[in-house]
């Protein structure tokens, strides 16, 4: 108004009710703008304006390393790439820490990358983990699967295991049901419990154990007895029937005594039930040298090495089969004991070894006298 209409400062202060110092402080500042220095207080010194061009340029270089980051996070997504980058960038003279905080990643990461070399393609790596988990009736989790590939010659982490399993919805098979098989409602001599827990045996045929079990199948219910050596977790004697009499867990033993032909003074722990109470299973113990024990009432966790046994075949084969009749089922089953639990399955509590592994790395190792279990 007062420099292109000609309004003088007073007037254009009366009608806008604006101070007359003010006004005439801007007039001076546009004046200053026009010819081409800064309007805001005094001019830029060359130090500040110095300054002034370096916080432009780092603002710049900010903006364009975002850019580049995200462009790279684009292409190249795989951690492989990233290390490559960063050997690349260290022929020239950029170093390892500098490289590692710029492309975000670790720098402990990137030197594992280089001893251990180039890891295998998530792909390549999926198959051979659909393949191992198949083989093991999609019942491993990731510590089995781990072992189970490095058996095979290929290294993978737990992590990525876990990873690459989500990724390709490979789940284990749980389905937990329980239900009560022993009979301790009778009046039979019953053994004290000699095995008190003592799971962990140094070696073959000083303690075995022993249990039944139900199976579902469209014929009826058919009932599995086995016997297991505490020593490898391997299960030596198996015997099955539609019924429960005696004569199942006779048959299981007297298979178990023909395979492995232990000395006098064998533990063989079972549960109170009548079957391993009653005169025929004792005098089967008796001729053969056996000391027998048995837990206690109601507590399952006496026998909870053969109990776990049992939820591994159920949930690992027979949660999964719809048996069609007593034949069926006892094919399948003696095929997952024979096959797959005894010969191939790994054991955390063995060092990730199936039974027969296991047996074979110990066979060397001195025997210790049945005497010193307790």
């Amino acid at each position: 108004m007062v420099k292109d209409q000609g309004v003088s400062v007073c007037d254009v202060c009366r009608t806008m009710d604006l101070g007359e110092t003010a006004v005439r402080r801007w007039i001076r500042q546009y004046e200053t703008e026009l010819n081409g220095q800064s309007g805001i207080g005094k001019p830029l010194t060359a130090e500040q304006q110095r300054i002034r061009q370096l916080e432009a340029e780092n603002r710049q270089l900010r903006m364009d390393n975002d850019i580049l980051k995200k462009a790279f996070g684009l292409l190249c997504p795989r951690t492989e790439m990233t290390y490559r980058l960063i050997q690349q960038l260290q022929q020239k003279a950029i170093p390892v820490t500098h490289a590692c905080r710029i492309l975000e990643v670790s720098r402990a990461g990137y030197y594992q990358h280089r001893q251990r070399g180039p890891r295998q393609t998530d792909v390549v790596a999926t198959v051979e983990l659909k393949a191992v988990f198949a083989a093991s009736g999609q019942a491993d989790g990731s510590r089995r699967l781990v072992s189970a590939l490095q058996a095979q010659g290929r290294t993978l982490g737990r992590y990525r295991v876990r990873r690459l399993m989500s990724e390709a919805a490979l789940r284990p098979v749980w389905k937990r049901k329980f239900v009560h098989t022993t009979d301790s409602k009778h009046d039979l001599p019953v053994a004290e419990n000699l095995l008190d827990r003592q799971f962990d045996v140094a070696a073959p045929n000083q303690a075995w154990t022993s249990d039944i079990t139900y199976v579902r199948t469209r014929q009826g219910w058919l009932y599995l007895a086995a016997v297991m050596d505490l020593f490898s977790r391997k299960i030596i004697g198996w015997a099955m029937a539609p019924t429960m009499p005696t004569e199942l867990v006779a048959a299981a033993l007297r298979m178990a005594l023909q395979q492995r032909k232990p000395p006098p003074g064998l533990l063989l722990h079972s549960d109170r039930g009548s079957q391993y109470a009653s005169l025929e299973y004792q005098a089967l113990l008796g001729r053969h040298g056996i000391r027998c024990s048995m837990s206690r009432k109601g507590n399952c966790w006496d026998n909870a090495v053969m109990e776990r046994f049992f939820l591994n075949l159920k949930m690992e084969r027979v949660w999964q089969r719809d048996y069609a009749n007593h034949g069926e089922a006892q094919r399948d089953i003696t095929e997952y004991i024979v096959s797959f639990y005894n010969g191939v399955r790994l054991h955390s509590t063995l060092g990730y070894l199936s039974p027969v592994a296991y047996e074979r790395t110990r066979a060397t190792t001195p025997p210790i006298l049945v005497s010193e279990i307790t």
